[in-house]
């Protein structure tokens, strides 16, 4: 088995609860008693985390391991969905949540990184891109497939001891348990430092973090990324948030949209898998950075064309486009920022572009809904195009490799390295 299976595995089954989870946790939620404006605080209670704790985790992962902070992630997300089987007050939302936020800031790049780490020991000029590319597809068919699941067990409803929202968590927490032992057995990294006490290695995290500032600070190319990730995150809302108000515009009701996301929700995920699996054919071709400049051009023209279709048909398409170039330009900058990187901070500097797309988000949430609200869901989705087409901009640094970080070689279609996450 070679290093890039034992990625996609893991990818896979990393990903695979998260669509069983989706279709379920608001309704879930409302079925426990929460409100819409509970909701709104519980999951705040998530982004919060994350925001705090992404630099220090990517720190952790970059001293101590990545094996480790993964295994340490999955048993909290573990914990967190056993929780939510039971969970029926507030505060028992609140708490799984703010567990859900130290998982995903514990969870956020350590695989990666492991996985380009391995790539690169195995053949220092590995096109690691072609990997990031075929973990995309498989995010995109689990979450996909994750969410049929989810709706088949929701209508067959087979355990009689618990709802039939329920069921879906139930059978995430039994995944999640499968992913424990996954990782147990298919990660395999070498020792970080032999004979050094885990206080030591604690001590070295905020030096990571702040060589990781250094960096920043130096490298042009790094701060023209994480500057993609701001405004991209922004302009994500557009699609994330607001398709759905659209489409039940454009159909008349809620009731008769609510019908009709499910099964679009699971195409866009596939589509968005389809857009992964061409990236190193386009990367090829343009290289990184053009690749990444047109895909980013053509994900704000397709939310564009999302505001401007008159009928619930083109509006549909314009938002499977959307989420095949979104499948599509997310390994191009993944791979970009971790050519920016090496063995001793990669994780922390993947990070900082997950840490900018927390406030930015947000504020893009923010910002596009007082829009929404003071004229119309369109010019909100219209005004969402500017900062995703500002966002591509930021491909241009990425041109000419930063000397740190050495010559970005053309990714290959087929494995890289013998034996992966």
């Amino acid at each position: 088995m070679t290093v890039r299976t034992r990625y996609l595995i893991l990818h896979g089954l990393r990903w695979l609860p998260v669509g069983l989870m989706i279709p379920v946790m608001v309704l879930l939620a409302q079925e426990r008693g929460m409100t819409l404006p509970q909701i709104g605080l519980i999951t705040a209670a998530q982004g919060f985390v994350v925001l705090a704790l992404e630099l220090p985790t990517g720190g952790l992962a970059d001293t101590l391991g990545r094996r480790p902070v993964l295994l340490l992630a999955s048993l909290i997300n573990l914990g967190s969905l056993l929780f939510l089987v039971f969970a029926d007050e507030f505060w028992m939302f609140v708490a799984i949540f703010a567990m859900q936020g130290v998982f995903r800031a514990l969870d956020s790049g350590p695989l990666d990184s492991w996985y380009v780490d391995a790539a690169l020991a195995e053949d220092p000029d590995a096109g690691f891109e072609s990997g990031l590319s075929r973990a995309g597809v498989v995010l995109g068919c689990a979450i996909a497939g994750g969410a049929l699941l989810s709706g088949a067990l929701v209508a067959w409803d087979p355990l009689p001891v618990v709802s039939a929202l329920t069921t879906p968590i139930v059978v995430a927490v039994a995944l999640q348990a499968v992913t424990v032992t996954a990782l147990l057995t298919l990660l395999r990294e070498p020792a970080r430092r032999s004979g050094t006490r885990f206080t030591a290695t604690l001590r070295g995290v905020p030096a990571v973090v702040r060589d990781t500032f250094g960096l920043l600070r130096r490298s042009r190319v790094l701060a023209a990324l994480v500057g993609v990730e701001l405004f991209w995150a922004f302009g994500m809302m557009t699609f994330e948030v607001f398709f759905p108000v659209r489409l039940a515009e454009l159909v008349g009701s809620a009731e008769t949209a609510g019908s009709i996301l499910g099964p679009v929700g699971s195409g866009a995920w596939l589509a968005s898998a389809a857009g992964a699996a061409l990236v190193p054919l386009l990367v090829r071709r343009l290289g990184p950075a053009w690749s990444g400049l047109s895909l980013q051009l053509g994900q704000a023209l397709a939310v564009l064309a999302m505001g401007l279709f008159a009928g619930p048909a083109g509006a549909i398409t314009a938002y499977l486009a959307c989420y095949a170039l979104h499948g599509a330009v997310n390994p191009v900058y993944s791979g970009l920022m971790h050519r920016q990187a090496d063995a001793t901070n990669r994780t922390t500097v993947a990070s900082l572009g997950s840490m900018a797309g927390q406030p930015a988000g947000a504020a893009g949430s923010i910002v596009l809904a007082t829009i929404a609200e003071a004229t119309s869901v369109r010019t909100a989705i219209l005004v969402g195009t500017i900062p995703l087409a500002v966002a591509a901009l930021g491909y241009l640094a990425a041109r000419h490799p930063h000397p740190a970080a050495g010559p970005i070689p053309e990714p290959t279609a087929g494995p890289q390295v013998p034996v992966k996450l």
